[in-house]
């Protein structure tokens, strides 16, 4: 049976730079490291790109976890893809602090589309972290049917 979702995963460009903001501004931890060679053929196939060669980072805050990537052959790409394309479109981050927060990302990279929307204790932003990425800060009403409760 399915339990849920363990992890997101997130191709970067410098996995360097991913940990920097992830780890040290976000407070995730790595969990889980390891680099693949490129002649690996088994990871090419599995992962159905011709040369999966990467270094990899689960890093973990709580019980999310999330997967950060550095390929060896980078694909570009689209430079600031859309939300609206087919596909996971957004990780969305939780905060019991959503205004500090929204601070802290801003001085740290992340470029938000607008100011916070709704009203204490269910509001949001969407924004772009350093890498692109498009990122949803989240202060959720605890009694909310989709809350969710986060420790650690």
């Amino acid at each position: 049976m399915i339990l849920g979702v363990h992890h997101a995963a997130i191709a970067v460009q410098d996995i360097d730079s991913a940990l920097a903001f992830y780890c040290d501004v976000l407070g995730f931890a790595v969990a889980m490291e390891a680099e693949i060679p490129s002649e690996i053929d088994v990871m090419s196939e599995a992962l159905g790109i011709e040369d999966s060669g990467f270094k990899v980072r689960m890093i973990k805050k709580g019980n999310s976890c999330l997967e950060l990537f550095e390929f060896s052959t980078a694909h570009d790409g689209e430079a600031q893809r859309p939300v609206n394309k087919l596909g996971i479109t957004h990780i969305a981050l939780a905060s019991d602090d959503i205004e500090q927060d929204y601070s802290v990302l801003q001085q740290n990279g992340v470029v938000f589309n607008a100011a916070l929307l709704g009203g204490p204790p269910s509001r949001f932003a969407y924004g772009r972290d350093p890498f692109g990425n498009v990122i949803e800060l989240l202060e959720q009403n605890p009694e909310a049917a989709e809350a969710l409760s986060f420790e650690g």
